[in-house]
C-alpha cells in the first residue's frame, strides 16, 4: 500500500478526506495541529474520526500560532464573527500562513515515511477568502516541495492531493455519508464547548448546517443546550 500523510483537524471536510484516501487504498498517517485554536476540542475529534476511518496512526503536533495571534480563532480579544458568512474579502478567521505551516509538517513527516503523497481538506467553494486554499496556492506549494526535499531532488515526486477543493458543503457530505463518516464525530465550530457541542452561530455552523440540508440528510451536529 502506499503511504500517505492527512491532515486531519477532526471537522467535516478533513475527515471526508480521510475517508477518500483511505478508500483509494493508501496507507494513511494522520496528522493533527494543535495550533493554539480557541476550539482546540476538535483535536479530541480528530482522534475519533482517525480510529473510526482506520487510519494507521495519528499524531498530533504543537506549534502556538496564539502568540502571535492576528485571527479571531487564535487570538480570544478577536471575536468570532457570529451575524453570517460575509462574502468577499478576507474573513478575520483566516489564520496568518496556518495552512503553510501545517503542510510544511506534514511534508516533513512524509519525507520521514517515505510517502510521496498529502492529502489535505482544502476547499475554495465555502472558504473563497482564504488566500491559502485557493488551487494556485496548492500549486505553488506542491512546486515548492518538490524543490525542497531530499526525497525529491533524489527523484521521488511529491503530490499534494486536495481532493475537495471544488465541492460544495453539501456535496462533500453526500460523498462522506456514501464513504461511511459519522459526522457525528466531527467538530466545525469555531467556539465548540468544553464536550464539544456547537454554538450554531459562527461561520463555521452555518455553512456546515446550511450543507446538511442542501444534501437533504439529517444533522448528527450536538449544539450547545441540545443535549
Amino acid at each position: 500500500m502506499r503511504k500517505a500523510v492527512v491532515l486531519l483537524s477532526g471537522g467535516l471536510d478533513s475527515a471526508t478526506v480521510l475517508a477518500l484516501a483511505i478508500r483509494e487504498g493508501y496507507a494513511c498517517h494522520a496528522l493533527s495541529i494543535d495550533y493554539g485554536q480557541r476550539h482546540k476540542v476538535e483535536l479530541e475529534a480528530a482522534k475519533r474520526v482517525a480510529r473510526a476511518l482506520g487510519a494507521l496512526e495519528q499524531k498530533t503536533v504543537s506549534i502556538d500560532l496564539a502568540v502571535f495571534g492576528g485571527s479571531a480563532l487564535t487570538d480570544t480579544n478577536i471575536a468570532v464573527p457570529t451575524s453570517g458568512v460575509q462574502k468577499g474579502g478576507i474573513p478575520v478567521t483566516y489564520v496568518p500562513a496556518r495552512n503553510t505551516i501545517m503542510l510544511a509538517l506534514a511534508l516533513g513527516w512524509a519525507e520521514v515515511l517515505q510517502a510521496d503523497d498529502v492529502f489535505f481538506g482544502a476547499n475554495a467553494v465555502d472558504y473563497s477568502g482564504y488566500p491559502d486554499c485557493r488551487p494556485e496556492y496548492v500549486r505553488a506549494f506542491e512546486r515548492m516541495a518538490n524543490l525542497a526535499t531530499k526525497a525529491a531532488v533524489e527523484g521521488r515526486r511529491f503530490t499534494l492531493h486536495t481532493p475537495i477543493i471544488d465541492l460544495s458543503k453539501a456535496e462533500i457530505i453526500a460523498l462522506g455519508v456514501k464513504l461511511g463518516v459519522d459526522y457525528g464525530l466531527t467538530v466545525s465550530c469555531y467556539q465548540a464547548d468544553r464536550e464539544g457541542r456547537a454554538c450554531g452561530r459562527c461561520d463555521a455552523c452555518r455553512l456546515r448546517r446550511e450543507g446538511f440540508q442542501a444534501a437533504n440528510l439529517p444533522d448528527l451536529t450536538r449544539y450547545a443546550g441540545r443535549g
